[in-house]
């Protein structure tokens, strides 16, 4: 017999927990800009808001402003938060 899960009782998955190295940064913002959502809170969470924050030049709560779910973003805040991160966005063509 199968053992049905409540997923109410499953614990909340969040990947800044997973993500430490650059490398795995990549693969992950790699992944979700194809899925249209860019996530770049998750890797601001998982370096550390108020460390991404000054590196980029923005107060702690401006960021988590800017990087919220269903946030337009402007790419100079985009742009700021990579460079903070110690990522670099490229363009290749769509496949």
């Amino acid at each position: 017999m199968i053992k049905k899960i409540n997923p109410e009782t499953l614990p909340d998955f969040d990947p800044a927990q997973h993500l430490e190295t650059s490398e795995d940064m990549v693969a992950y913002l790699s992944i979700v800009m194809e899925e249209d959502d860019p996530a770049l809170g998750d890797l601001a969470r998982a370096r550390g808001m108020a460390e991404v924050a000054k590196s980029a030049g923005v107060t702690r709560e401006a960021l988590y402003k800017a990087l919220r779910p269903n946030t337009h973003l402007r790419f100079e805040t985009i742009s700021k938060a990579c460079k903070s991160l110690g990522l670099r966005l490229h363009v290749e063509p769509a496949h």
